[in-house]
């Protein structure tokens, strides 16, 4: 089959829409709501009307490509006087009821909706129908993301990856006309199924879905003579970063960030990698003991949206979990005790601020059990974003800095396990480094473990540990949607499997809710950073966590061993069933509804 657009005879598929057969030949159609990656065309904004003229009629008609199928012998145009003129009146009447104060929107500089104005050539705006968000209170709620209905532009996009994607279908649609929004489903975070990982943020084409900005509470504690800043930065900040600065994407700028916060004031830097290394040596040793009392399977602990989905969708699951707190809040306990006590810092004047790629963090942050007699352990997170506004504000360009190296002799020192952290698999393979060695007493042999580095949503495999253990069955997930199967999977005793590891995100932390936005583009970038963290592991003097030598100091100097009774106090949580009451899936919801009609 051929249709013919902007006098070109091209050929299509039964299952192609205009939009796919033009981009497939280079034809650019300019869209809005439409996002691709997602499979995303629902033809609201209307921005990639074409005019359509089909066989045996005389006059043109004016569809959307991104949701129609051409036909065979159709004539289309793109770019038609009728047709520019009806994109720029369309793209006017959406910045009619938008507001347009670019100057307070944190996509300033990376909007999508002005992108696509620009490209269809809008001149003016000669409407303003602010009406329907002029009252509005500003969102002045503690959760980690925040929406402003003044900027949304009701493409729907948010509901499409929690509900596709993620499979937690937090979000729907409410309101008529210029009232029309975005809302969570409950009314509130702690009612909705949310689980705040940020998917929502990454594919807003505008400010409407925001992480909740932070920065003015660091720039405070920094201009404070009476505040010790402690900085800790996660194994994907510095290889999800540097684009934000023209430098390419993957690259590797730990050292460039290190002189930053030097610039910027910071009184101790560290690196969460230590506390990852942390991680492995409790979760490893927890995981070991559990093998042995035949309690299986363990799931990981480290990724904040996986634990307010567990306890929000799925409590039963919660006495499967590890009860290892995530590296994040092993530095913050440790930084306001070990590293306080050893640099004679009063431990309530010192901040902990945390540089993370993630929304969920702020919300784990907050978390009354990470808080010892109500001083939180981190009191600050800051994503990607905000960390970016904030070298901004101080006039800093991170191209322009020349690396500088982490000095602190307790908490900065890190391995390769626990770079390898900030991506999908990463914490399984450092764990199996380790427990391989605490079981037979010597390395492994082959370090980079094959078998748990692929990137489908969930992966199978084997790992022999040796010893009396043996092969191990594990299972490695990143995305909801495919947790959610793995879950009910294990409760329903249909898994036989050992050690589990979860990220909420789709490619784990280094495409996080928090990491860097792309223009018409969901997680682009994420092997690239990946692949960036195996050569920082590649490279790395020492490529296990239990031969990190600060760990040893740490272990040796402060919490004994790992799982002591100090350790056990200081670096581990305990979790809460809150079932958040609303239905998850909608397609249950369709399935429902059409069995009622056929009744």
């Amino acid at each position: 089959m051929f249709a013919r657009i902007n006098g070109q005879n091209l050929a299509f598929e039964a299952n192609e829409t205009i939009l796919d057969v033009a981009r497939r030949n280079g034809i650019h159609v300019p869209t809005l709501c439409e996002l691709t990656d997602i499979d995303h065309a629902p033809g609201t904004c209307r921005v990639c009307i074409v005019e359509v003229l089909r066989p045996g009629h005389t006059e043109p008609e004016y569809l959307t490509a991104c949701d129609t199928p051409p036909g065979d012998g159709w004539q289309i145009m793109t770019r038609s006087p009728k047709v520019q003129e009806m994109r720029r009146l369309q793209v006017e009447m959406t910045m009619a009821d938008h507001h347009q104060d670019c100057s307070t929107c944190p996509r300033n500089g990376n909007c999508e909706l002005l992108f696509v104005a620009n490209a269809v050539g809008l001149k003016r705006i000669r409407f303003r129908y602010p009406e329907g968000w002029r009252d509005l209170a500003p969102d002045a709620g503690t959760q980690p993301v925040v929406y402003d209905r003044s900027r949304c532009i009701r493409c729907q996009r948010c509901a499409a990856v929690c509900r596709k994607v993620q499979s937690v279908d937090a979000l729907e649609m409410t309101g008529w006309g210029r009232t029309a929004g975005v809302r969570l489903k409950g009314g509130d975070i702690d009612l909705s199924p949310c689980v705040a990982c940020g998917q929502c943020v990454m594919v807003c084409p505008t400010g409407a879905l925001a992480e909740r900005d932070e920065t003015q509470e660091v720039l405070d504690c920094l201009a404070d003579p009476g505040i010790v800043t402690v900085f800790q930065m996660a194994p994907a900040i510095r290889v999800g970063f540097g684009e934000e600065f023209g430098l390419p994407p993957g690259t590797n700028v730990e050292g460039q960030i290190v002189a930053a916060l030097r610039v910027l004031g910071a009184d101790v830097i560290l690196d969460t990698n230590f506390g990852a290394d942390v991680v492995i040596m409790e979760e490893g040793t927890e995981l070991l003991g559990k093998l042995a009392e035949k309690k299986r399977p363990v799931f990981t602990s480290c990724c904040p949206a996986w634990i307010n989905f567990a306890e929000k969708h799925y409590p039963g699951i919660l006495p499967y979990l590890s009860s290892t707190r995530s590296p994040q809040a092993v530095v913050g306990r440790i930084a306001k005790t070990y590293l306080a006590e050893r640099r004679g810092f009063d431990p309530d004047r010192v901040r902990v601020v945390s540089i993370m790629p993630c929304t969920a963090k702020k919300q784990e942050a907050a978390r009354p059990a990470l808080a010892e007699n109500g001083r939180p352990d981190v009191d600050i997170v800051l994503t990607i974003r905000e960390f970016a506004r904030l070298l901004r504000r101080e006039g800093i360009d991170l191209k322009n800095l020349e690396p500088s190296a982490y000095d602190d002799p307790l908490m900065s020192e890190y391995s390769g396990a626990g770079a390898i952290f900030g991506t999908t698999g990463g914490v399984m393979e450092a764990a199996v480094r380790t427990m391989f060695y605490v079981i037979n007493g010597k390395e492994l042999e082959h370090i980079e473990v094959a078998q748990l580095r692929g990137f489908e949503n969930v992966r199978l495999a084997t790992v022999d540990l040796g010893g009396e253990l043996g092969e191990i069955k594990v299972a490695m997930c990143h995305g909801l949607r495919g947790t959610r199967a793995l879950v009910e999977d294990v409760l329903a005793g249909r898994a036989d499997l050992d050690f589990i590891e979860i990220m909420a995100c789709p490619g784990g932390c280094v495409d996080g809710g928090g990491t860097l936005r792309s223009k018409k583009a969901y997680i682009p970038l994420a092997m690239k950073r990946r692949e960036t963290l195996f050569d920082i592991d590649r490279k790395a003097k020492v490529r296990q966590s239990h031969n990190n030598e600060q760990v040893r100091k740490l272990y040796a100097d402060c919490l004994g061993a790992p799982h002591s009774e100090k350790a056990h106090h200081m670096l581990h949580t305990q979790y809460a069933a809150r079932p958040c009451g609303a239905k998850l899936d909608i397609e249950a919801e369709w399935a429902e509804l059409r069995a009622r009609q056929g009744r």
